[in-house]
């Protein structure tokens, strides 16, 4: 792909992210993406297809850009408990980094628009993750409780520690929110 092709794919991205996020899938035009990309409605759908299309592709590259940033540092060789703290670390820092990604995925990952195709891959991303899990659930190192409720638990919990730390109301510090976080998952988890 050379760099013009690059960057104007590039700008249609980044424009429909920022007003998808904003505005939602029905109140974001690709005539208003287009404009905010600056280039033409035409050449928007030289890129994709149809709005379904730049949806299904965004969605699949900001999964993509999350899980490298979310497995970031995560040693093999650490304990169980380490590495969930690293990851719920990762978690919460890529949130708070790339808010808009976040709230992306958070609000659209179970939208009608998101094919089940583009979702199963997106996910492929996530199997070292969901592999972890069911290592500390496999070997007793978290409660007898069900895995997916617990990933569930952890996902919108870093969702919420995530919005804690972008409320700009907010006086603490973010590793302790990050800490006290993980500490309250974890005593959750921990087996009896």
């Amino acid at each position: 792909m050379n760099r013009q092709v690059k960057n104007k794919r590039t700008a249609i991205m980044d424009a429909a992210l920022k007003l998808f996020t904003e505005r939602g899938f029905h109140g974001t035009s690709t005539a208003q993406i287009s404009k905010d990309a600056g280039v033409a409605t035409g050449t928007l759908f030289n890129y994709f297809p149809s709005k379904e299309a730049l949806i299904n592709s965004l969605y699949f590259e900001v999964k993509g850009r999350l899980s490298i940033c979310i497995k970031e540092g995560l040693d093999s060789e650490a304990t169980f408990e380490a590495r969930m703290k690293k990851l719920w670390s990762n978690f919460v820092r890529c949130g708070v980094n790339n808010p808009e990604e976040f709230l992306f995925v958070g609000q659209f990952s179970s939208s009608p628009y998101i094919t089940k195709i583009t979702r199963e891959e997106a996910m492929k991303e996530y199997e070292s993750i969901r592999a972890l899990a069911e290592e500390g659930f496999r070997n007793g190192k978290t409660g007898n409780y069900s895995m997916e409720l617990a990933m569930m638990i952890f996902y919108q919990s870093s969702r919420a520690v995530v919005s804690l730390v972008l409320d700009s109301r907010s006086s603490l510090d973010m590793d302790e929110i990050i800490e006290e976080g993980f500490q309250i998952l974890w005593k959750g988890l921990a087996p009896e």
